[in-house]
């Protein structure tokens, strides 16, 4: 027979495991039952497509330097770019979340060409309604107007220091995850 003061203890342990005492013959769920059901908010996720590892990896940085509560993905291609979408919230609880916004180099390289993979976001019921950011090289109107023409929803030449990309992480994503009212269908495949 245990000791009053260790029984006391199992029993006080077991009920804050289980937030109470559990019903006669039924032990309860787990905590790790609990922990999967639990309603934990999602962080916005930012989907970065880009072939430089290094500007990725600045991206990266320039977000978390800025300040942003943001969960950042990174592809190096087109084709990684549509098969993360396909793969994003598949499952619940997914580990490729649904982006809430896509920024995509213009000089995406790969199979489609970065303007047919907007085109291809933008046709999916899907993905259609998560705004897509272009980063381009430079601001010729013939250029923007064709990335506007496939879907766009908005067109920036690719800042080059880190100072700059600090400031315009900072800018889109307080702008399309804070600022703009987004129709439903935005943040997750419905």
């Amino acid at each position: 027979m245990r000791p009053a003061s260790t029984d006391r203890r199992s029993k006080l342990t077991y009920a804050v495991a289980t937030d109470g005492p559990p019903p006669r013959d039924d032990p309860g769920a787990s905590v790790s039952d609990r922990f999967q059901r639990s309603r934990i908010p999602a962080l916005p996720t930012v989907l970065l497509a880009d072939a430089s590892e290094d500007y990725r990896a600045m991206a990266r940085d320039a977000l978390l330097e800025g300040r942003n509560v943001t969960d950042m993905r990174t592809v190096g291609d087109s084709s990684a770019l549509l098969a993360y979408l396909q793969r994003a919230g598949a499952t619940v609880g997914a580990v490729t979340p649904v982006p809430s916004l896509i920024v995509i180099d213009a000089d995406l390289p790969g199979t489609p060409s970065g303007r047919e993979a907007v085109a291809a976001i933008k046709a999916d019921p899907r993905t259609k309604r998560i705004p897509v950011v272009v980063l381009g090289g430079d601001d010729d109107a013939e250029t923007v107007a064709s990335w506007y023409d496939v879907g766009t929803n908005t067109y920036i030449v690719k800042p080059v220091t880190f100072l700059a990309l600090v400031r315009l992480m900072k800018v889109f994503t307080a702008y399309w995850l804070e600022t703009a009212e987004l129709p439903p269908g935005s943040e997750a495949a419905a």
